[in-house]
């Protein structure tokens, strides 16, 4: 799997960046209507303030602009978290962000740094045994360190990869804490083996059957809480995989830590959301849940959850660490620890960072249960970061289980929403375990892929019904979103001359894609479903937009052709080009299909969208040009 590299950014990009912003921003100050919701930065209120924000996206490596090749694009943000027009997602606490956009000494920013410098010191004294080596690495730490820190506005997440990077770089040690790990999966993995647990997971005490089911039914499904909520009880448990003591523990030490009670917000909701109901009616239809690994040792405690999930109807992608972070699980430890991989057997583990609409959807219909990704970062939790395939699995589930602390304070310590219901599941100060509950935003618009396909069906029925009627199904494939911010206008020219095209032609069915197009689609959902129909076999004619169609439309229109839109035709559209592959691809099945338009040798230029766009990717970098 390959690791993403930090390009070098020039104080010329930095400038581009930081005065297109200003233009950006400057606009919104004029025009936008939002009220300033407390503890939320909205630009356009303050010139100094947004300049400063500005330099914290750009110092922490989280602009796209500047670092289009680490930071991901806000389209792709969009797909996990909810944002208003001109609201902008930062991933760290509301008390963070605070502390940083103040500008002010911060005590908790500081010992924040000051943690950070610890564990790095820790790490160094114990892998560095020779003295001068260790010397030399603990002062070019804190050089580093004193320059990163010297303005506050490092998040301090953000401290720590870079310095840890430094420490990679110079021991060339792949993983400092593999043994560590390796250890905390192998006594995790004898507890679950253990004697003593299975008879404790077992047992049935009054206590357990305090409600007193009074039938079959009823008793499945307290039984399905009872272990789940013994389960979870392991989950905070760290002794048992921090150090050897686990193997003294008998089952009246297990029944113990079983009595540990669920706390929080999300007991209920979690509950409700994984089916588990008070009596078994049968097995509602499963979820698809994206649970966010954490710990080793905890991950194999995890998984029994996992695995018990799964029995219920339940797929699971689990998410782990791009790479090593302290005794973080990590996808190199699915691949490459003995306990883990023997756990993960039978699962799917993709490697692809950059999974497609239609791999990702192939992917979640398979057999597999137990699917395993990274999600393209090493950080605890950075949604600006994450990889393109994290992104797309986070927006197609049904909800996201987080682990930890460190998890929960990304998502519930800040005023931002999601596209999903989030779950956090970790310890409480009391020692029980703490479910937290954050509803997804009520505005999110979701397509499911049964969604998708549905809608398709629907036009493959219509178009089914034209051809039983002596019709000619004609499917027209033009520019909507490949020209950006013409939406609207690409949507008019094309229903102005299709309906031109109705005219002229008799018994036709044409089929104009613009008209199908709805708020909260983006390029993944429609290219998905209009393959769909395109590969129905039912078109008759299809034909692709050219240049003589626009300059028609906007005679139709009245209007001479506007110069972005001089010259241009279907092989503009990035989904044109596909589409057409796709047409060649179904004339070999069809060739009485008839494909009318611009030749195929022209449909080269486009390839792929960005993320959630509806152009051609590169085209985001000539906008940017000055």
């Amino acid at each position: 799997m390959l690791l993403k590299e930090q390009k070098h950014v020039s104080a010329s990009n930095v400038a581009l960046a930081s005065s297109t912003r200003f233009v950006w921003q400057e606009t919104m100050a004029k025009t936008s209507k939002s009220k300033k919701k407390p503890n939320t930065y909205l630009p356009g209120f303050s010139p100094e303030r947004d300049a400063w924000f500005a330099a914290f996206l750009i110092e922490n490596h989280l602009d796209h602009i500047t670092h289009p090749d680490h930071a991901v694009p806000p389209e792709q943000v969009r797909f996990m978290v909810y944002l208003e027009e001109d609201e902008r997602y930062y991933p760290c606490s509301n008390r963070m962000f605070e502390a940083i956009m103040s500008r002010k000494k911060s005590q908790f920013l500081q010992a924040k740094y000051r943690q950070v410098l610890n564990r790095i010191m820790a790490l160094i004294a114990n892998q560095i045994e020779d003295e001068k080596e260790r010397q030399y690495l603990e002062a070019l730490i804190k050089i580093k360190y004193e320059h990163e820190t010297r303005d506050q506005i490092m998040i301090p997440s953000r401290l720590e990869k870079r310095l840890i990077r430094i420490f990679l770089d110079r021991t060339q040690i792949e993983d400092p804490y593999l043994y560590e790990k390796t250890l905390r999966n192998y006594r995790a993995d004898k507890v679950l083996k253990s004697d003593a647990f299975k008879t404790a997971l077992n047992h049935v005490g009054h206590s357990a059957l305090k409600r007193s089911p009074r039938s079959l039914s009823a008793l499945r499904g307290l039984t399905d809480q009872i272990v789940i909520q013994r389960l979870f009880s392991l989950t905070v448990e760290n002794s048992l995989w921090e150090s050897d003591d686990a193997e003294k523990c008998t089952m009246k030490d297990y029944l113990e830590i079983f009595k540990k009670s669920l706390t929080g917000n999300g007991v209920r909701p979690l509950i409700q959301f994984l089916g588990l109901h008070d009596e078994y009616t049968g097995r509602d239809q499963g979820k698809r849940i994206l649970w966010l690994a954490n710990e080793s040792g905890e991950v194999i405690m995890d998984l029994a959850i996992i695995k018990y999930l799964t029995k219920l109807g339940h797929k699971i992608i689990i998410a782990f660490k791009e790479g090593p972070l302290f005794t973080k699980v990590d996808f190199y430890d699915a691949q490459g620890d003995d306990t883990l991989k023997r756990e993960l057997e039978g699962s799917l583990l993709i490697e692809d960072e950059n999974l497609s609409k239609n791999k990702l959807v192939n992917t979640l219909k398979s057999h597999y249960s137990i699917i395993v990704i990274s999600d393209g970062t090493r950080e605890n939790l950075n949604l600006l970061l994450a990889s393109t395939t994290f992104a797309r699995m986070f927006k197609e589930v049904d909800g996201i289980i987080s682990r930890g602390d460190d998890q929960k304070r990304r998502f519930f310590d800040s005023q931002f929403q999601f596209t999903q219901d989030i779950f956090n599941i970790s310890g409480s100060e009391t020692g029980a375990v703490n479910i937290a509950y954050k509803q997804k935003h009520p505005a999110v618009i979701k397509f499911s892929h049964e969604d998708l396909e549905k809608k398709a069906k629907t036009i493959t029925e219509q178009m089914t019904a034209a051809k039983k009627k002596g019709m000619t199904v004609v499917f027209y494939s033009g520019i909507i979103g490949s020209i950006p911010g013409k939406v609207k206008t690409a949507k008019q020219i094309m229903a102005v001359f299709v309906e031109h095209l109705k005219e002229q032609s008799a018994m036709t069915y044409i089929i104009n894609p613009s008209e199908y197009f709805e708020p909260g689609m983006d390029a993944d959902d429609l290219m998905y479903m209009w393959e769909i129909v395109q590969r129905s076999g039912l078109i008759d004619i299809w034909r692709f937009q050219t240049y003589e169609d626009i300059a028609k439309a906007f005679e139709l229109l009245k209007s001479k052709v506007p110069p972005e839109w001089v010259g241009k035709d279907a092989t503009f559209s990035t989904g044109c080009t596909k589409e057409m592959k796709i047409a060649l691809e179904v004339q070999e099945d069809h060739p009485e299909m008839q494909i009318i338009g611009p030749s195929k040798e022209k449909f080269m230029r486009r390839k792929e969208y960005g993320i959630g766009k509806m152009y051609d990717q590169r085209l985001g970098e000539v906008i940017r040009q000055p």
